[in-house]
């Protein structure tokens, strides 16, 4: 009979540091769901484009660009260490570079011009939009 209860108590032992466990897994996870939910505004167009460094402010822009064309941006340029151009805010993670597939640049820059908090929006001859955080500015550069 002794055997009996010490095999029980084991027995429910167990499934409580189980249900623990599962439950502290689901709420590790959980905390990290928005987080993954902002990345779905966008995609990243090679595993080496550096994205995960993007303000809030950014990632919102890339959103509010997705959710008026009803297509998620294609980010084909973000963090560069050494950028190109002396004060390129792509060098300080506060730009991105992107395309939108089956678009015009015409619609993508429509869409970007009516985001809050956007800056920056400038268009090159190979049909690639920059957007960024820093001050209100527009160009074309071909």
């Amino acid at each position: 009979m002794q055997n009996l209860v010490s095999l029980a108590m084991a027995g429910l032992f167990t499934l409580q540091s189980a249900t623990s466990a599962v439950g502290q897994d689901f709420k590790r996870h959980a905390l990290h769901f928005p987080r993954h939910e902002a990345r779905l505004a966008y995609a990243l167009q090679t595993v080496s484009v550096r994205a995960g460094c993007f303000p809030v402010r950014l990632r919102a822009i890339l959103s509010h660009i997705a959710a008026k064309t009803g297509r998620r941006p294609i980010v084909t340029s973000g963090l560069r260490p050494h950028p190109r151009r002396h004060g390129s805010l792509h060098g300080k993670c506060l730009a991105a570079d992107i395309r939108v597939p089956g678009l015009s640049e015409r619609t993508i820059i429509a869409a970007a011009r009516t985001a809050p908090g956007i800056g920056g929006i400038g268009s090159y001859c190979n049909g690639i939009i920059h957007v960024d955080v820093g001050p209100q500015r527009r160009w074309v550069d071909c």
